[in-house]
C-alpha cells in the first residue's frame, strides 16, 4: 500500500551518509515541494528537518527522506497546524514502535480550532450582510452611500447596522 510505504519511509528518517541516491540542492527541494527556500532553512533551524549532508563546496545535499518529510510538514501546514503540533507529529513518526494517543487529541484540538473559526466567520458574514443591506439607497448617480455612512458611524463609536445585533 502506497500510504503505508510512505509512512514507513517517513518513520525511518535517520539519514545515513549512504542515503545519497537522489541528492538535491535546496532550490530543487523547494521546487519539488512548493516550499520557499528560506522556509526550508527555517525548518532546519527549528529541527523539523534533519541537517542535510554537505558537499565539499558547502552546498546542501537533500535526500529523498528530506523530500518526504518536507511534504509531510507542508501538508500539516496546509491543515493550518502550528509548528509545535507538527513537531509532535514528527516525534510520533520518529518513534514508530511506541503508542501515540496524543496524535488523536492533537487532531481533535485542531478540529475544535477550525470549528471556532467557522463560527467566527459565520458571524462576520452576518455582519457584512447587514452592512450590505444598508446600501439600498446607492445607485450610479447618488453620492449618498449607506455602507460608507455606517462605516463612518462605527468609526466614531456610534451604533452601526453590522453590529446592531450584538447590542442585545
Amino acid at each position: 500500500m502506497l500510504v503505508l510505504k510512505t509512512l514507513e519511509s517517513l518513520q525511518s528518517q535517520a539519514l545515513s551518509p549512504t542515503d545519497r541516491r537522489n541528492p538535491m540542492r535546496i532550490k530543487e527541494l523547494a521546487e519539488a515541494t512548493g516550499v520557499d527556500v528560506d522556509t526550508i532553512r527555517y525548518y532546519e533551524k527549528q529541527g523539523l528537518l534533519p541537517e542535510p549532508a554537505r558537499q565539499n563546496n558547502g552546498y546542501r545535499d537533500y535526500a529523498s527522506t528530506h523530500l518526504e518529510r518536507l511534504a509531510f510538514i507542508r501538508h500539516c501546514r496546509a491543515l493550518e497546524m502550528p509548528l509545535a503540533d507538527i513537531r509532535r507529529l514528527l516525534g510520533a513518526l520518529d518513534a514508530p514502535g511506541e503508542p501515540h494517543p496524543d496524535v488523536d487529541q492533537l487532531v481533535q484540538e485542531q478540529i475544535d480550532k477550525v470549528r471556532a473559526r467557522l463560527t467566527s466567520m459565520r458571524a462576520l458574514e452576518k455582519q457584512l450582510l447587514l452592512l450590505k443591506a444598508s446600501c439600498g439607497r446607492c445607485d450610479d448617480e447618488s453620492t449618498d452611500c449607506g455602507i460608507l455612512k455606517e462605516l463612518v458611524a462605527a468609526a466614531h463609536g456610534e451604533a452601526c447596522a453590522c453590529h446592531a445585533h450584538l447590542a442585545h
